[in-house]
């Protein structure tokens, strides 16, 4: 892969991947998580197929094809069920991001003791240093507390994510590089779209309220997140280090609070502007090479 290429697809990444809390909130409204999110799996699982089988890309065997639907179950099930769930019941956005904020912390951690990944001292200062920044962008500014309005499930389910999306991260540097990326994003979404679909049938009541903002949402939820970013995720993952490539979700809660700021007038405080510039210092130092 060309390596000018490359050097833009986090940037592109964050930029797409911070909208994802964004398209909850639009889409939250007007159906509930699994309903929104079973359909947005099986309208992805069958643009995907057709893409496979557009550009015939291989397609993996039986094992890497497991592995491929274990990866989409804890990337995009567990994890986005998790923050919609959250969100749907009363937890901010930014809350939910802060929880999920962690996951590079996690994702180091358990790539240390899992791939044997060796981390420098100036990469965990810039994993260290990212959280604080996190938590300066999302701090309220008038109370001391980030959590109220909603129920210990709600953090429950953002702890759940965040051990799914790290989990999943690892799990496809340790065994789906070697899958196509669309492939093995098809066979991740067959996966979630099954699982998700049982879990709307059995806890919801799968009713939807269809106006512009939801079709946009599930469209921008569909081609934006669904395709372009988790394909840019998945070639980050296969030509970086987890935990690097971990660090970049960081930058997440900043973009997004500058996205929230221009679509919905929610200005960051100046706590919220010097979070963004530590974000960005932290990531920068846990990009550091050998």
């Amino acid at each position: 892969m060309n390596q000018i290429p490359l050097r833009f697809v986090p940037v592109v990444f964050v930029l797409l991947w911070s909208t994802g809390f964004i398209g909850a909130r639009y889409a939250m409204p007007h159906a509930e998580p699994f309903t929104v999110l079973a359909i947005r799996m099986a309208v992805a699982t069958l643009l995907l197929w057709l893409l496979a089988l557009k550009f015939r890309v291989p397609w993996p065997d039986r094992p890497q094809a497991m592995h491929a639907m274990f990866v989409g179950l804890l990337v995009h099930g567990a994890y986005l069920g998790g923050v919609f769930s959250a969100i749907r019941n009363g937890m901010p956005a930014a809350t939910a991001a802060l929880i999920v904020g962690l996951q590079p912390l996690v994702t180091a951690i358990i790539a240390r003791f899992w791939l044997g990944e060796r981390l420098l001292r100036q990469q965990v200062l810039g994993l260290l240093i990212g959280l604080c920044g996190v938590a300066l962008v999302l701090w309220p500014d008038q109370s001391g507390t980030l959590a109220s309005g909603f129920g210990p499930g709600a953090v429950l389910a953002t702890v759940v994510a965040l051990f799914a999306i790290s989990l999943g991260t690892l799990w496809q540097k340790r065994y789906c590089t070697g899958i196509s990326l669309l492939a093995g994003a098809f066979w991740q979404y067959v996966a979630t779209a099954i699982v998700l679909s049982l879990a709307a049938l059995l806890f919801e009541t799968r009713q939807i309220t269809w106006n512009g903002e939801l079709i946009f949402a599930l469209f921008w939820l569909v081609f934006v997140l669904s395709i372009a970013a988790i394909l840019l995720l998945m070639l980050m993952i296969r030509h970086g280090q987890a935990a690097v490539v971990a660090s970049y979700f960081y930058l997440t809660p900043a973009a997004t609070a500058v996205e929230a700021w221009f679509l919905f007038g929610e200005r960051p405080g100046t706590l919220a502007f010097a979070g963004i510039a530590v974000v960005c210092f932290g990531v920068y130092l846990a990009r550091a090479r050998q």
